[in-house]
């Protein structure tokens, strides 16, 4: 199997643990009268945090200097602006249930970010 599949597949199955874990909570938090902006910033943060381990050894199999973290926040950030903007334009502007699109947003942000990580930020051969 080539390297570049078991990264994804590795990179799935720690995004399926953190991003139902954190889904289920943004639910349950945002159904207490939180707002989906609010809740969704402090889950991301959350999972960044949680994730930067598990994608750093286990998905990426990176083992160089944590220098590699400057990178991985500068993908976060991009990754939370495009989560922030999308509860913005279509739960904010145009009215969509917050619930979907936050379910949308976590699988965009994903692919967004694998391809951020496999090729910036713990690239191969490192």
């Amino acid at each position: 199997m080539s390297d570049i599949l078991v990264r994804l597949m590795r990179y799935g199955l720690v995004g399926i643990v953190l991003n139902v874990s954190g889904y289920l909570l943004y639910l349950m938090v945002t159904t207490l009268g939180f707002g989906p902006k609010t809740t969704m910033t402090i889950f991301y943060a959350l999972g960044v945090t949680l994730g930067y381990f598990g994608h750093r050894r286990f998905a990426f199999g990176y083992s160089g200097s944590h220098r590699a973290s400057i990178g991985y926040g500068i993908a976060h950030l991009c990754g939370y602006a495009l989560n922030f903007a999308l509860l913005h334009v279509f739960v904010d502007r145009i009215g969509f249930p917050h619930q979907i699109v936050q379910a949308a947003a976590i699988v965009l942000v994903a692919g967004f970010l694998f391809l951020s990580f496999n090729t910036f930020v713990f690239p191969q051969g490192d």
